[in-house]
Formats: C-alpha cells, structure tokens, sequence
C-alpha cells in the first residue's frame, strides 16, 4: 500500500515585494494570449516559489478523462483527434499543473516523437507525448532558460504564440493543441537571450533582492513561521489568496467585454515610436495587456494607468537603450511619451472640434472590442 502526500506551497499572497513579478503572473493567467512572461533577476527572489504558487491560487478546470493533453470537453474546436471520436466522453476536474523543462531537453522530449514503422506498416500516426503536450492548459516553467538550446526556445515560442505543437518526421506530420501559460526565467549574470527570442515574450520583468531592512526582515519572518507549521502558515493566508483566485476568475470572464477608445491606442502607438521599438509585437501587446489591466481592476475600459502599467511590462526588453539606463530611466521615457501623446491629441481636438466627418465619430470616441481583429 502506498502513500501520496500533496506537496504544501508557500501562498502566494504571502510573498513579500516583487510586486511587478506577480503582476506579471496574474495578467497570464488571465489571458494566456498575452504570450508568457521572462522573469529575469538574481538567484533567491522568489522566482520559482511564486510560479508554482500561483499555480495552487488558480481554479481547477475540467479534463477528458484518459486524454493525454487534458483536452477541455466544452471546447470542441480544439480537442484533439481522439477524444473528437470518443463517443462516451467522460471528464473530471484537475488543478492547473507546472509542467517544468530540463535544461538537457532535447526536441523530441520537448515536441514528442513519432513512430514513423508504425505509420509506414498500418497508416496510423502513432505519437509519444512530450513536454508540449503535458503542459497544455497549464504552466509550463522553464527554469534557465537562456542556458536552453536557442532551436528549443523557438519551439516553445512557437507553440505558445500558435495554440498547437506540430511535428513533422519523413513527411508525416501529427498536431495537437498546446496552450499553456509559459514562465521563463533567467539570471542574467549567466548570460542573455538573443532579442529576436526576447522580442517573442509577452512581458518581461527584472526582479532584484529587497534593500529595506524591515522588509527583509519580514521575509525571513514569514519563511520561519511557515516552516515551522505550514499548515497553519496556508490557512493564515487562505483568505487573501482565495479573494485573488475569485478576482483572476472574474476578469477572465470580463476580458472579452473590454473596450480600449482610439486615443489610447493612439497612444500606445505613440510610445512605441518614440522609445524605439521594432516591428509591431510591441504595440499589440501592449493593447492585450492594458485590457487584462483593465479587467483586473474590474473596469470594463482602458485607461492611461493602463496603458503607463503595460508599458513598463511589455517594453523592458524591447525599447532601445544605452549601457547606463535603468528602470527608472524607463519609467520617465515612457511617462515623457504619454505626456507628448496627450498634448498631441489636445491639440488636434482644439483644432477640430467635435467634428465627426461623414456620419462619423469624434476623433477619440470610437471603441475597440475585443473581438475586432485587433484583439
């Protein structure tokens, strides 16, 4: 006879600071299209231990019973091939998991493998699962990941930004979905990622040690009295952790309702300009992130606190910068921008005022949803 014991995590709402890092976190959770999050930052800051706290914090979700990718039975648009021809579909309820990555991946631990004699004998695709299939609709955390194969990053990235693993051997290919929350991070001391795969993070946040004494101090103080009893550690903090999980539920139900006005995604385009940023991934997630803000707050609008937060997750890693630039150096370009936005758009309402053009709307009154292509 055997025994299992559940693995008792330190809560989430009880770790001290590193409020940006949490954030992060949670925007992810409540919109895994915002494209995962880089955690980067020195060793023992709570990297690790928020990852998997969060993931005790979030609801469980229902799962095809014997599917091997938690397929979820109310959305048949992406089940997977098997359990679309169950013709008695069963389900049960599971926690969100972290599915964690080695740093010795390689592809096929990571994609799955295909049985390609088996193919060639009866025409059937016989497919091993690999990570990418154990990690869809959970958290797939990818401790060192710049120490990772740069071939693997892509194909973790791929899949996180597509919603499906493809593997493709001797002409046979085999798809299944995969979409997942993904967490990477990194101790730049070790090394940095090239920016074509920084770019391809959603946020980015840089975690550092505390410097204020009483803080620290209440790090170790809280770390004793969970130790000592961790039992009584979690139900002390079951409160404010169950209040988080109902508030995450609730935006994730509210996103969709989310409109962001014209004039700021004026200005998100504006702050791009102006801070450098390449390409358009930048603007785009900054749009998905404001929202999730939104939601979060439970407000059914963009605002400019908005758009100043998402700024300062989404651009980290992509404005350009000097050698001596730092956070706060960042937060005056990014403050500075939204400042020449709003002048800008100041002036051009003093110069038209409340002219629609033909049947039209105001400049800066239209709303976008969430369901226009721009969502």
């Amino acid at each position: 006879m055997s025994e299992t014991h559940e693995r008792l995590l330190y809560p989430f709402s009880a770790i001290v600071g590193q409020e940006q890092m949490k954030t992060a976190l949670i925007l992810n959770a409540v919109n895994p299209s915002i494209g995962g999050v880089l955690i980067k930052g020195e060793r023992g800051t709570a990297k690790s231990t928020s990852v998997r706290s969060l993931a005790a914090l979030l609801p469980e979700h229902e799962v095809m019973v014997g599917c091997e990718f938690q397929c979820d039975p109310n959305d048949k648009a992406s089940m997977c091939e098997k359990c679309l021809r169950n013709k008695d579909p069963q389900s049960v309820k599971e926690k969100m998991k972290v599915v964690e990555l080695p740093v010795s991946a390689t592809e096929d631990m990571v994609v799955g493998t295909l049985d390609i004699s088996t193919a060639i004998k009866t025409g059937e695709k016989k497919f091993e699962p690999g990570v990418l299939a154990q990690a869809h609709r959970n958290i797939l955390y990818v401790d060192e990941i710049n120490l990772l194969n740069d071939h693997i990053v892509d194909v973790l990235l791929d899949a996180a930004a597509m919603g499906v693993n493809t593997i493709e051997r001797e002409g046979i290919s085999y798809s299944h979905p995969s979409r997942f929350i993904l967490v990477g991070t990194m101790n730049p001391e070790e090394g940095d990622l090239r920016p074509q795969l920084l770019d391809r993070f959603g946020l980015c946040v840089n975690v550092e040690g505390l410097d204020d004494p009483d803080t620290r101090l209440e790090v170790i103080l809280r770390r004793e009295e969970f130790e000592a009893n961790p039992q009584r550690f979690i139900k002390k903090w079951s409160k404010e952790d169950n209040a988080l999980a109902k508030r995450i539920t609730k935006a994730q139900k509210l996103l969709p309702k989310v409109t962001i006005p014209k004039d700021m995604l004026s200005m998100i385009v504006s702050i791009c300009i102006d801070l450098g940023v390449d390409g358009h991934r930048g603007d785009i997630n900054m749009m998905k992130t404001s929202k999730t803000l939104a939601a979060f707050a439970g407000r059914k609008e963009v605002n400019e606190d908005d758009i100043r937060q998402a700024a300062e997750l989404v651009l980290a890693h992509r404005m350009k910068k000097s050698p001596f630039d730092n956070e706060e150096l960042d937060r005056n370009r990014i403050q500075e921008s939204i400042d020449r936005s709003k002048n800008e758009e100041k002036g051009s309402d003093e110069q038209s005022p409340n002219q629609s053009g033909k049947g039209g709307d105001p400049k800066g009154s239209k709303n976008f949803e969430a369901s226009d292509p721009f969502a």
